[in-house]
């Protein structure tokens, strides 16, 4: 597949509770069409880890790859920044929605 752009994507991890598994929650933000109010949309990926390396709260990119499994279509390429342990809990809520 010459010239296949490969998509890659940031996001926080939002849960590691799975055996080389983690949750990750990439947002964006685009304009309604008609008003203009810009809407934030979350999407939840789940992405392979295969050293277990993603905790809760790392912000991490992510790169589509074949499938893993039903849902898993992504992999971790590497951590951008290791969470603290105090404020990763405010992380993972600011992406739920919570903080």
């Amino acid at each position: 597949m010459k010239g296949h752009k490969v998509k890659t994507k940031t996001g926080i991890v939002i849960k590691d509770l799975m055996d080389k598994t983690v949750t990750v929650a990439s947002e964006k933000r685009k304009q309604h069409p008609v008003f203009g109010k810009f809407i934030r949309q979350r999407i939840v990926y789940k992405v392979h880890d295969e050293k277990n390396e993603g905790k809760t709260g790392d912000e991490v990119e992510i790169m589509e790859t074949r499938p893993w499994s039903k849902t898993k279509r992504w992999r971790l390429v590497r951590i951008l920044k290791k969470s603290t342990e105090h404020s990763y809990d405010n992380d993972a809520n600011q992406v739920n929605g919570r903080g």
